[in-house]
C-alpha cells in the first residue's frame, strides 16, 4: 500500500458561517479549529493545510461556564521589565469580543508556519453581519 497525498488541486476550501450566539468559548473554538485544520475531510494529512475557512458572527454574544467571566485572565508582555499586563474576559469580551475566540482557536492550531497559515483563514465579527458574501459562505450546524 502507498500513502495518499493530497496534491494542492486535490484540496478544496469552501466557505462556512458559524453562529456563535449562545455557544461555549471553548467547544466552539475546537469546532471551528478542526475545519480550519481540515481534520473533518478524508483526505486530512497533518502536514499540509487542507482546511476550509470560516467566518464566526456574533461573537459578542458567546457564553462561558462558571465564574470565567470575571476570573479568565489573557496576558500580554511588552518586552519591557513590568510589562506585564492582564485582561480579564469580561474587560476583553466589552471592547474586543473577537479576540477572545481568536486568542482560544489560536491555542488549537499548531504554532509555527502552517498554524499561521490555518489561522489565516479564521475571520471573526462582533455581529451578525460580514463581508464575505462574494465567496457564498454555507452555514455550519453542529
Amino acid at each position: 500500500m502507498k500513502t495518499f497525498v493530497p496534491k494542492k488541486d486535490d484540496i478544496e476550501k469552501k466557505w462556512w458561517v458559524v453562529n456563535a450566539e449562545g455557544k461555549i468559548l471553548g467547544r466552539l473554538a475546537t469546532e471551528v479549529a478542526v475545519l480550519l485544520r481540515g481534520k473533518n475531510k478524508p483526505q486530512f494529512a497533518p502536514f499540509l493545510d487542507t482546511g476550509d475557512f470560516v467566518i464566526v458572527i456574533n461573537a459578542e454574544k458567546i457564553a462561558v461556564t462558571g465564574r470565567k467571566m470575571a476570573k479568565k485572565e489573557y496576558y500580554n508582555h511588552s518586552q519591557y521589565p513590568g510589562g506585564l499586563k492582564t485582561t480579564i474576559l469580561e474587560d476583553m469580551m466589552a471592547k474586543k469580543p473577537e479576540e477572545a475566540i481568536k486568542r482560544a482557536v489560536w491555542g488549537m492550531i499548531p504554532k509555527g508556519p502552517l498554524g499561521r497559515a490555518v489561522y489565516k483563514k479564521l475571520k471573526v465579527y462582533r455581529g451578525p453581519e460580514h463581508p464575505h458574501e462574494a465567496q457564498n459562505p454555507q452555514e455550519y450546524k453542529f
